[in-house]
């Protein structure tokens, strides 16, 4: 049987009880992804940037260390799967929210949507793992258990342009990654 797309475990996470992403009913088109370990998301009121936020509210003018002290706090959480995913090169896999994340956790993908190509599968930099990028809009702490299911993967055939001209490059880094190797 020639396998077309799936799922599998990375190599640091094998023999550790993770779970394969599984749709939960027939006509689920999202796959339920799992956070491999546990993990506790801060709220992201609970950071430093909330005395950034104070000293803009109250019209004082911020100098570039304040501005570089936000960025860094405000920055996603990953929440690591311990999953790749592989499929054909015209395909993309879709990692989405699931909707009780915002209306019970308080948890949003700031990035909007997660887009994972098919050559991240296996790069060389983490093996393709997929993270879940999150941010806890909550007042309190949100502690993740293992196992839980905190995003979902959706696979979609996606369509080139008639004058399509890709760079030829290979991808050399994992997550978020721009550095590739080739092209221009």
């Amino acid at each position: 049987m020639n396998r077309v797309r799936g799922f599998e475990v990375v190599k640091k996470y094998e023999g550790q009880g993770l779970t394969l992403p599984r749709r939960q009913t027939l006509a689920s088109a999202g796959y339920d992804i799992e956070a491999a370990r546990d993990i506790t998301i801060p709220s992201i009121w609970s950071l430093n940037f909330v005395r950034i936020f104070c000293l803009i509210r109250n019209g004082h003018d911020l100098i570039e260390s304040d501005f570089l002290q936000a960025e860094e706090v405000l920055k996603p959480i990953l929440v690591p799967t311990g999953i790749k995913a592989y499929m054909p090169e015209d395909e993309v896999l879709i990692l989405a929210n699931r909707s009780s994340n915002t209306f019970k956790r308080n948890l949003s993908l700031p990035n909007g949507i997660g887009v994972i190509d098919s050559d991240y599968y296996n790069n060389p930099n983490n093996e393709g793992e997929i993270f879940v990028q999150v941010l806890n809009y909550g007042v309190r702490p949100l502690k993740i258990k293992k196992g839980e299911r905190i995003a979902q993967g959706i696979f979609i055939k996606y369509l080139k342009t008639d004058d399509d001209q890709p760079i030829e490059s290979q991808r050399l880094s994992g997550f978020g990654s721009t550095g590739k190797k080739g092209g221009k």
